[in-house]
């Protein structure tokens, strides 16, 4: 799992327990940092490795007006120099693994050499790993919205970067829609990182295991799915935080199924409301015909 992009300067001056404070339940975790001062990123680093994260990924993606004004994100691909040093300031503060996240290049940037730059400055300075969401990134006349859709992928040249870098970690991201899509690329490249689709559709996840480690494909348990969602949203709460920040992105669970609007219903109304607890969560269940959810998730 990666967090949302955190800026090194908020980490650093900010309330680090709301930024950072993440669950047990959900490592390995990535905390995914915006910056382009390397001794401000070291920083931000050293205090995601105590807070526990498992990685720290570098943000040169990110195409926001708000990230660009800030000199950070897709537009460090125009500074390849500047992100490997950001990337060694950071390796040499944490012992977990440092990975960056880019595009394949920006605006005019011709993608061939703008990629193998980048590539080459990050691996030079110790990076563990390099996903690389296979668009351009437009940084003048497209929104950051636009930015996830209308450039064209172009999985090919994320393969032709595995091919000449073979010892190092490459992985995909960029409009994989499903756990087939995502077994494909890994002939060619070392992973495949799911974003919309694993948000919108999470049942996907469920075959994660009997797709890729030969595990046994059995019917998904949604018992203990409710069981455990209400056991996170109660740890959630006692944290200081509110069952709505859990429930908005459970909404899609059960899109397509029988009691699934009711769902939705419950959780946009009730879960809400000042002093909702997990037991919204169970009544929000307990509308959807669960038997059929196994089914089509097996």
């Amino acid at each position: 799992l990666y967090t949302e992009m955190v800026v090194a300067d908020a980490i650093i001056q900010g309330a680090r327990e709301r930024l950072l404070g993440f669950d047990d339940a959900e490592h390995p975790v990535a905390l995914q940092l915006g910056g382009s001062d390397p001794r401000k990123l070291a920083e931000a680093a050293r205090i995601g490795e105590a807070f526990g994260y498992d990685e720290i990924n570098l943000n040169v993606g990110c195409p926001s007006d708000r990230v660009q004004s800030g000199t950070f994100g897709a537009c460090l691909m125009k500074t390849p120099v500047l992100v490997a040093d950001c990337v060694a300031a950071m390796k040499a503060a944490v012992k977990i693994p440092v990975t960056v996240k880019c595009r394949i290049g920006v605006d005019e940037q011709d993608p061939e050499p703008a990629l193998d730059a980048l590539a080459d400055g990050v691996f030079s300075a110790g990076a563990d790993a390099l996903w690389v969401h296979a668009r351009k990134a437009w940084l003048e006349g497209l929104s950051p919205r636009e930015n996830r859709d209308i450039p064209p992928l172009d999985y090919d040249r994320v393969y032709r970067l595995k091919a000449r870098k073979p010892n190092e970690f490459i992985g995909i991201n960029g409009g994989i829609q499903s756990l087939e899509e995502a077994l494909r690329h890994i002939d060619h490249v070392d992973g495949a990182m799911l974003g919309r689709a694993a948000y919108h559709t999470p049942c996907i996840l469920a075959d994660i295991d009997a797709t890729f480690y030969g595990g046994k494909s059995e019917p998904f348990d949604f018992a203990s799915l409710i069981d455990s969602m209400a056991a996170y949203a109660a740890r959630h709460i006692e944290r200081g935080g509110r069952l709505g920040h859990v429930t908005r992105h459970m909404v899609g669970l059960f899109h397509g199924l029988p009691g699934a609007r009711r769902y939705r219903q419950i959780l946009s109304t009730d879960a809400t409301r000042p002093g909702a607890g997990p037991d919204v969560l169970k009544t929000a269940f307990a509308a959807v015909d669960l038997v059929r959810a196994s089914a089509e998730a097996a």
